[in-house]
């Protein structure tokens, strides 16, 4: 078992079957996303962060079903999922389970889970390592979904979260409430799902030690390949270019983020012969790059995103880099970028 490269999302069968299930034919579904129409034929296709979020939007506007994100998680059949979320269902508990998967995510989507526990309230909060746009609803909902159906499956009882909180304006649906079974706060601050810590206790029946014993292992060990892939160095360019339209980050901002102190980010900066302005230009230059090659982005929408307060400032900075202009580089590159990104999607 090998974990897949840093940027790279496994689409498992269970995703394929459970569109099936709701009426979308996966090629479809796939040319919408304007992505090759047979991917689903191949277990191991793999996709880029920013490609997967094509696929749910792809989804999205084919259905127009504001709860599909829900019907999908009910729908799946826990035996075909991927060992990594199999593991979870055979766990001791919710709370062992929930563990499970916020440690093994790596090995499908470049995810994080961020647990705070306090008042008697487990606040779950996704994060997607690679990303430089919002993730779509749907796939918020697949992932919150996904965690109270491993406490629902696992119980066997109907618990409910003690609320839910999304970023999207209300959409009129009673999907979400019916599910969940809780208040849902929407146009809220953040994408986040509480849950009740007593229900983190509760024992999973199906519980399989011996199972656990086998998988265990094979999963941490692929997780490991994985980590040693993604250096510091690289794990600091991925927060600073979510972080640049915002201002310029600081290094205590990108420590905080990545849940460590400033003090060991700096260190481990420098223990892979870096420093920090150095990321920080890198992270500007890569950004710059990735977004000058989409044919539709305005030049002063790229300078904005990378931190310039005006466009004249990101043409000479973007002309000391490259030697050419910001347009001049887009006739030179975007044609090649594009052939480069249909290349990127590996299909064994």
């Amino acid at each position: 078992m090998s974990g897949s490269p840093p940027d790279r999302c496994k689409i498992p069968r269970a995703f394929w079957l459970a569109v099936e299930h709701v009426g979308v034919p996966p090629a479809a579904l796939l040319r919408q996303a304007r992505l090759p129409a047979t991917l689903h034929l191949n277990g191991q296709g793999l996709v880029t962060t920013s490609q997967f979020f094509a696929i749910w939007r792809a989804l999205e506007e084919l259905t127009g079903d504001p709860g599909l994100g829900i019907k999908l998680v009910e729908s799946a059949d826990t035996s075909v999922h991927p060992p990594s979320s199999l593991a979870a269902f055979y766990a001791k508990d919710f709370r062992d389970g929930l563990s499970r998967i916020a440690r093994f995510k790596r090995l499908c989507t470049p995810e994080q889970l961020h647990f705070t526990e306090e008042g008697g309230e487990c606040t779950v909060v996704f994060a997607w390592i690679y990303a430089t746009e919002p993730e779509p609803s749907i796939a918020v909902d697949v992932d919150f979904a996904t965690l109270v159906e491993l406490g629902r499956r696992g119980t066997g009882q109907r618990l409910t979260p003690v609320r839910v909180e999304l970023q999207r304006p209300d959409p009129k649906s009673d999907a979400h409430r019916a599910y969940f079974g809780c208040p849902i706060r929407y146009s809220a601050g953040r994408n986040s799902l509480v849950l009740k810590s007593t229900d983190l206790d509760r024992p999973f029946p199906g519980h399989n030690p011996e199972l656990l014993e086998l998988l265990t292992p094979a999963l941490a060990s692929a997780l490991g390949e994985i980590q040693a892939r993604s250096s510091i160095r690289e794990q600091v360019k991925i927060v600073l270019k979510r972080s640049l339209a915002s201002g310029r980050p600081e290094l205590s901002d990108v420590a905080f983020e990545m849940g460590m102190s400033e003090r060991t980010l700096q260190r481990r900066i420098t223990d892979e012969g870096a420093t920090f302005r150095e990321l920080l230009v890198e992270a500007r230059q890569e950004l710059g790059r990735q977004l000058l090659s989409d044919p539709s982005a305005e030049i002063d929408e790229v300078a904005c995103l990378l931190g310039y307060q005006d466009t004249s400032s990101f043409y000479r900075a973007f002309r000391d880099w490259e030697g050419v202009t910001p347009s001049r580089w887009r006739e030179l590159n975007v044609e090649h970028f594009g052939q480069r990104m249909m290349s990127d999607i590996s299909i064994h």
